[in-house]
């Protein structure tokens, strides 16, 4: 039998013991791997692995974990998907607003994205609140590698996830906690602030975090260029009865002016 063959050359072994602990396999990605579909639903009917939706599997012994289905989405199906604004922050240590036993956490992909019915029918832990956008130019920019346990996936970089943060302001992230992540940004590198400033399409998120940054006086704030930066026409008012601040054209609570 197939199975057995295979079981022969090892290559159930490489599933089994070499893939890492939690990540969703996919299909189509097992099948361009050597894995048939034969073969991957002899696996199943074995009990070596168990099926989470259509197209989607486990090892038998994994439990349903949300790093595992986003390196899967990233990795193997090459999706852009990640997680970004204060979960991402919290991942590197930056954010103070850590709440141990979260069991939420904030996902980002491109606004035209369809997630596949396995990722959105399944109950993952965290469970993924999931915002859609393009906010970049260029959607990869400001991305970094991140380690959980044994999986590697891409969440967004401090400088990225504070204006994810800063996108979802006012209406889904209070500005004031926005402001106060940021004063726990000193390290940014200037470099990376640059090219996200300038692939960003929000003029809001622009001068929310030029006006942040300038606010706690970070010291990588002067090696930024504004000039090249697009920083739009018209004022933008984020909260009624609030104060003007004339160099961004923004209106804000009082207790950030």
């Amino acid at each position: 039998m197939e199975i057995e063959k295979d079981i022969k050359r090892g290559r159930i072994n490489k599933l089994m013991q070499e893939m890492p602990k939690g990540l969703v396999l996919l299909s189509t990605w097992l099948r361009s791997e050597g894995y048939s579909y034969e073969l991957q639903q002899r696996y199943r009917n074995s009990g070596w692995l168990k099926s989470i939706g259509t197209g989607a599997m486990l090892r038998s012994s994994d439990e349903l974990n949300l790093s595992g289905a986003l390196a899967a989405l990233q990795n193997q199906a090459g999706m852009n998907v990640h997680v970004g604004g204060r979960s991402a922050l919290e991942l590197q240590g930056v954010s103070h607003y850590l709440q141990l036993g979260e069991q939420e956490a904030t996902v980002f992909t491109e606004s035209k994205t369809a997630l596949p019915a396995w990722f959105t029918r399944n109950e993952w832990v965290p469970t993924p609140k999931v915002f859609r956008t393009t906010l970049y130019n260029k959607d990869e920019v400001g991305m970094t590698n991140y380690q959980d346990g044994e999986l590697t996936m891409k969440i967004s970089s401090p400088a990225r996830a504070m204006m994810e943060c800063l996108y979802l302001c006012p209406n889904q992230f209070p500005l004031q906690e926005a402001y106060e992540l940021m004063e726990g940004l000193p390290t940014l590198r200037p470099t990376q602030v640059q090219s996200l400033l300038e692939e960003c399409k929000s003029v809001k998120v622009k001068r929310l975090f030029l006006y942040f940054a300038e606010r706690v006086n970070h010291a990588w704030l002067k090696h930024i260029d504004v000039s090249r930066i697009d920083l739009g026409k018209g004022d933008r008012s984020l909260a009624t009865d609030g104060a003007y601040i004339s160099r961004y054209h923004l209106v804000l609570p009082k207790e950030l002016v």
